[in-house]
């Protein structure tokens, strides 16, 4: 199958970069045809309404959501890439809705992504609330699980730059888990169904960014949403967006995304057989916060009529500005980066930093600085 090709075919190039609202989604849902698939299945904290798709008519349920986190809009971009193939009456997409019926919830937490906020409303995190189930969000979803009765969940995240796929110095561009069900992180036959589905998704997945798969944490915590329905005895599978280098807007990464997807639902008799399950899913290298966006490397510093010699950091913070992502630069870590990468590295040699104040970098403040004083950076980047 060729998945680059599908993508460029079936790619939303209306949508675009980090911010992904409820107004961006509405306009894709204004330019269906069929729009019979679509309705509001309930409200947020700010009364915004929350969309459901409902498609295919095969006898395997999938349930899938995006967007509980508000800030994290990469899985959501490529889960309306591959519902936008889906609508289209093409011989893939008859396939899969003949083997699946879908229940897609794109944007859970439609505040926050107004805001571009991890929380909802109420500054609270959905995926710390299926326990209480306190949030008009979460009841929802909880709701609809107990409703549609799915075979299969997909839990989409995105996760930050700063995760790398173990010590290999390599982006942790797309990670998978199977999350446990209880405290002794124990495999049942539910939880390797989830495994052997990621093994399907990563075994195509490699084929596009070998070495930038990673495995997520499986630290059991009842209060998440993919641990409650995995000790529902319901297969769920968590997906992380993360870092393909120079792509910040994660239009790249949204590909991997829909390539996924694509990958996890071909029709159930292409399944492979794998035969050690557990092995192979065990020997996906774990994701680990290793990476900053900038490491420096030999940086001198003037001090008391003699020379210092260490390494600096800088990690991006986003925020939004007129419904645009920015990325500013902030001081992260200085010292031993030993055992950190940089998705950009410099090597200073021993070139001499100032910054027009201290003259030595400050955790938590912005990377504006000099180098040689004739080599100005701001945010972290070269000032050209």
């Amino acid at each position: 199958m060729d998945y680059e090709n599908l993508h460029k075919q079936y790619k939303l190039y209306s949508i675009q970069g980090r911010y992904l609202n409820l107004e961006m989604l509405t306009h894709f849902l204004d330019s269906r045809i069929d729009k019979s698939q679509w309705k509001i299945m309930g409200r947020s904290v700010q009364d915004r309404p929350i969309y459901q798709c409902e498609i295919g008519w095969g006898e395997t349920k999938i349930l899938i959501w995006s967007q509980m986190h508000g800030n994290e809009s990469t899985t959501t971009k490529g889960l309306l890439d591959f519902l936008n193939m889906l609508q289209d009456d093409s011989a893939v997409a008859k396939n899969i809705l003949n083997a699946y019926s879908f229940l897609i919830i794109p944007i859970l937490n439609p505040d926050g992504a107004e805001v571009y906020t991890r929380v909802n409303a109420n500054e609270i995190d959905l995926n710390r609330d299926f326990q209480d189930l306190s949030q008009p969000e979460s009841r929802l979803l909880m709701q609809c699980f107990k409703a549609f009765k799915p075979d299969y969940c997909y839990n989409l995240h995105d996760q930050r730059s700063i995760f790398g796929v173990g010590a290999t110095g390599k982006p942790a561009t797309i990670s998978f888990l199977a999350p446990s069900f209880n405290e002794e992180k124990e495999y049942n036959e539910s939880r390797l169904q989830s495994v052997a589905l990621i093994l399907k998704m990563v075994k195509v997945l490699t084929g596009f960014i070998p070495g930038q798969i990673g495995r997520f944490d499986d630290s059991f915590n009842i209060n998440c949403v993919g641990d409650t329905f995995q000790s529902l005895q319901t297969p769920t599978i968590l997906i992380e967006a993360g870092h393909f280098p120079e792509d910040y807007e994660r239009e790249k990464t949204r590909k991997f995304v829909f390539i996924a997807l694509l990958s996890a639902f071909q029709s159930p008799d292409e399944n492979d057989v794998v035969v050690d399950l557990l092995k192979d899913y065990l020997q996906i290298p774990q994701n680990i916060p290793n990476f900053f966006d900038f490491v420096y490397k030999n940086v001198g510093f003037n001090y008391e009529d003699s020379k210092l010699i260490t390494n600096f950091a800088v990690q991006f913070r986003e925020q939004l500005v007129d419904n645009k992502i920015h990325f500013n630069g902030f001081i992260a870590k200085v010292g031993n980066l030993e055992d950190y990468f940089g998705h950009v590295e410099c090597d200073f040699k021993e070139g001499v930093y100032t910054d027009g104040a201290d003259d030595f970098p400050k955790l938590d403040t912005k990377a504006h600085f000099s180098i040689n004083k004739n080599v100005k950076f701001v945010n972290g980047l070269v000032k050209k």
